[in-house]
């Protein structure tokens, strides 16, 4: 640009083609000085555009002392646009408050001097000159910033989106993990522990049972996984949902465990000390239901023979879900566990802001039991829409 702009001025002067003339210093080579001056700001105009308006100021100056160039003044309206686009944000700020103001000074000052009209001609070719080129270069970095700012706000969107979307991925795939446990651990800890019972006892008997109870529970486990894989294929919205267990399935599933737990030596008892007829909010019913159904796993696959007790009861804003067993050596088949059952239910129980305990007591005899406890927070405007 500054080559081009050099090149134009030699062109005009060659043909001495002046601005004005008469001036101080009417010698012929003196426009030379200040396009040249000019020129070599507009080399560093984005690089140094501070430096550049300084020396491109200079030179406008000093070629008002000469016949003039009419290159010098363009390229002088290019650095100030320039400076103010390129430049660091106090200059861009400064910058056409300044030539503004020289504008106003400048028509001011020669209407006094001149009191004609001829004096508001020369303001306007000065702010045509400084006032203008800062003036747009103002409004182009205002857009470029505004831009800049959009593309960051977009970027920042995007990220938040991004961490939502793994958020809930990760959501989704631990109620997936407690819903697939809760619902398929009970029937292969039972399958376990009566193939175990069938391999290890020479009983026609007790071999027959254990595969009465096997079978059952394979099916009743296939049921809840064709189930689960219904959920999750794709289409399944236009499946017929499921409905989620609640507590009113509870004597069907103490019973199962009955028929389960019944060769290794325990009972299992519901007492529920709730109000006929009060209803709780579906995801309390669900989590309470999965939180009974875990601890009656965990009764199954540990628990040494003897009474499993279910209690459930209404205290002020919560359901108070517990579940005794008795804690010791047990006789007979086991099966291993991985703990992730006590991390779903305290997560369930989390989930609804709830507090959870799992851990060894003694009853008043002194017996060791094993006690999971959850209170499950009930609004009392959520349990009036039930």
């Amino acid at each position: 640009m500054g080559s081009l702009g050099l090149g134009c001025g030699l062109l005009l002067w060659s043909f001495g083609l002046y601005t004005t003339g008469g001036r101080l210093f009417d010698q012929q080579w003196a426009p030379l000085i200040p396009l040249a001056a000019t020129a070599g700001a507009e080399v560093v105009r984005r690089t140094l555009p501070r430096t550049a308006l300084a020396v491109a100021t200079a030179a406008v100056v000093a070629d008002q002392f000469t016949n003039g160039n009419l290159v010098t003044i363009l390229m002088f309206t290019d650095v100030v646009y320039a400076a103010v686009v390129y430049g660091n944000p106090a200059s861009a700020r400064r910058i056409p408050y300044s030539t503004g103001l020289i504008t106003v000074v400048v028509t001011v000052g020669f209407l006094v001097w001149w009191q004609n009209a001829a004096a508001l001609v020369v303001g306007v070719l000065t702010g045509m000159v400084s006032f203008m080129p800062a003036l747009t270069g103002a409004a182009v970095r205002n857009h470029r910033e505004a831009a800049e700012a959009a593309r960051l706000r977009a970027e920042q969107t995007a990220l938040l989106a991004e961490m939502d979307r793994t958020q809930a991925v990760v959501a989704e795939r631990a109620r997936m993990a407690r819903e697939l446990h809760d619902m398929v651990a009970n029937h292969l800890s039972a399958i376990a522990i009566h193939s175990t019972a069938a391999l290890s006892l020479d009983d026609p008997g007790t071999t027959r049972q254990a595969l009465t109870v096997i079978r059952e529970n394979s099916v009743a486990g296939l049921a809840e996984m064709r189930r689960l894989i219904g959920l999750l294929r794709e289409g399944g919205e236009d499946a017929e949902p499921a409905a989620a267990p609640t507590l009113a399935a509870l004597d069907a599933l103490i019973a199962q465990a009955g028929t389960n737990g019944g060769p290794s030596g325990l009972s299992f008892v519901l007492d529920d000390a709730r109000e006929k007829g009060a209803g709780l909010p579906a995801p309390v019913e669900l989590a309470a239901y999965r939180i009974v159904q875990e601890s009656l796993t965990n009764a199954l696959k540990h628990a040494a023979p003897g009474e499993v007790r279910v209690l459930l009861a209404r205290e002020p804003g919560a359901l108070a879900v517990e579940v005794t067993s008795p804690y010791g050596e047990r006789p007979g088949p086991t099966a291993p566990g991985s703990g992730a059952g006590l991390v779903g239910m305290r997560e369930r129980t989390a989930l609804l802001g709830g507090a959870f305990q799992a851990g060894e007591v003694t009853d008043g005899g002194g017996r060791r039991l094993w006690r999971v406890r959850a209170e499950l927070p009930v609004d009392a405007s959520d349990e009036e829409r039930t």
